[in-house]
């Protein structure tokens, strides 16, 4: 799951992109408003955590203009920015949740977990298809009688097929939700990390289509 941090606090924006990265998330990671609507335009995310008080132009024109331009993109507003009215008008225009500083980084991520189950459709914190069920908050797969715990990357390839059962994600699109910018990606780590999670809960877990990508079974 690729996530795009906004923060100009090099000390908050540190902080904040390990605590992802050890959650299993892609952090990109920007530190004014401008820049983070040029590479929302450029590249797929599936969720943002936004400061407000940001150098050329303010976190609120961001989440505006991301509204106003049709974008459903799951928002957090993350930000020292404590009042009743700013907590308003953060919601008001378009953002998903608002969390105060200082906060706690286990509270971040469960309220993470919360908005893109709802961006995919899923009530129930476990995402599964039926067959395989994934639990998000502890990396821990289930398929029939076999129970494990998956790596980081496992478990964020996995989550990126079951948020869309039945739809074939490609090389590209996989790679996109597992890395971040500043990480290297060899040519084989799709293949490495899907021969990882069929070892651990079977072969029949994840199907591949030959030239176009993977997919998981559609719910069943």
């Amino acid at each position: 799951m690729r996530i795009l941090l906004v923060e100009d606090d090099r000390m908050i924006g540190e902080a904040v992109s390990v605590a992802l990265r050890d959650a299993a998330y892609a952090v990109d990671w920007v530190q004014d408003g401008e820049t983070a609507l040029r590479v929302l335009g450029d590249h797929e995310h599936q969720a943002v955590l936004l400061d407000l008080g940001l150098p050329r132009r303010d976190g609120l024109e961001v989440l505006r203009k991301l509204r106003a331009d049709g974008s459903r993109l799951p928002v957090i507003v993350v930000t020292a920015r404590d009042a009743v009215e700013d907590r308003i008008k953060g919601l008001d225009f378009g953002a998903d949740d608002y969390l105060v500083k200082p906060f706690n980084v286990d509270e971040l991520l469960a309220r993470m977990r919360a908005i893109i189950r709802r961006q995919g459709g899923q009530a129930s914190p476990v995402l599964t298809n039926g067959s395989v069920s994934l639990d998000p908050a502890t990396r821990e797969a289930r398929h029939g009688d076999i129970e494990c715990l998956l790596s980081a990357r496992e478990f964020a390839l996995l989550q990126a097929l079951l948020l869309r059962p039945g739809a074939i994600l490609t090389r590209a699109e996989l790679e996109e939700r597992i890395y971040g910018w500043n990480e290297e990606v060899e040519s084989n780590a799709v293949d490495f990390l899907i021969h990882g999670i069929r070892k651990k809960l079977g072969a029949d877990v994840i199907r591949n289509v030959r030239g176009a990508g993977w997919m998981v079974a559609r719910n069943s």
